[in-house]
């Protein structure tokens, strides 16, 4: 959505007192959307928002930290267990987690546009294009990249793909960016497991001490668990 339609979206609902929600939107079952909401409105300034969001790539990146196994590998075995999209280039592209942040964006009140969010796509040009069966016949070609960043990370450093929302949050746009960094990995973003989501929240209030919100990331069970919290709460106000 362009913010103006957006926006609009916004009046109407406020015009007629009505509501959507969309909590599984961003971070599966987790209460993100809902906190940020409440400390937003509650008048919390939020300096930083910073996170991984993805529990494909939280998978695929803490499993490639931990063992001696190649990236390829380690992408298939999340395809089998239903962390991705069918097309894994959805997830290993950025968008998705570029999507998910524009969404916090727009629930502290800034104008960002999809257009400037920075994201780092994991794919290499020649195989970002074709169909998938294409690119899953070309995977071997990633293993040499993710090895070498992973070989040449400082000791007890380990890879994560993150989404951080940062600047002037006061004003009309702050800065988004997504993109894979390496952490110390006795860090709360190092110490991420499995296909967990970890998102920092960092406020006036809190300081240097972030509100961090983490579980599970993804998984067809915790979303359909939020969407039905979701549906109750509507039900629940006729």
């Amino acid at each position: 959505l362009g913010f103006d339609y957006y926006r609009l979206l916004r009046e109407e609902l406020a015009k007629h007192q009505k509501q959507y929600l969309y909590e599984t939107n961003v971070g599966a079952g987790l209460p993100l959307i809902d906190t940020i909401k409440l400390l937003h409105l509650s008048g919390e300034n939020i300096t930083r928002i910073k996170g991984v969001f993805s529990g494909s790539l939280s998978y695929i990146f803490n499993t490639f930290s931990e063992v001696n196994t190649s990236f390829s590998s380690i992408l298939k075995d999340a395809m089998k267990k239903g962390f991705t999209e069918p097309d894994p280039r959805e997830d290993l592209s950025g968008n998705d987690v570029g999507r998910k942040l524009l969404i916090l964006a727009r629930e502290l009140e800034l104008s960002n546009e999809f257009s400037d969010i920075k994201v780092q796509n994991l794919i290499p040009g020649l195989l970002q294009h074709g169909s998938v069966e294409d690119f899953m016949g070309n995977l071997e070609v990633l293993n040499d990249t993710f090895n070498e960043l992973k070989m040449n990370q400082k000791p007890s450093h380990v890879l994560r793909y993150v989404g951080d929302l940062h600047g002037d949050l006061k004003k009309e746009k702050g800065n988004l960016d997504v993109k894979l960094i390496s952490v110390p990995k006795e860090s709360a973003l190092g110490q991420v497991k499995g296909s967990d989501s970890i998102i920092e929240i960092y406020t006036e209030s809190y300081g240097t001490h972030p509100l961090v919100i983490q579980g599970a990331g993804a998984g067809a069970a915790v979303t359909a668990r939020g969407v039905f919290g979701d549906i109750l709460r509507i039900a629940e106000k006729g």
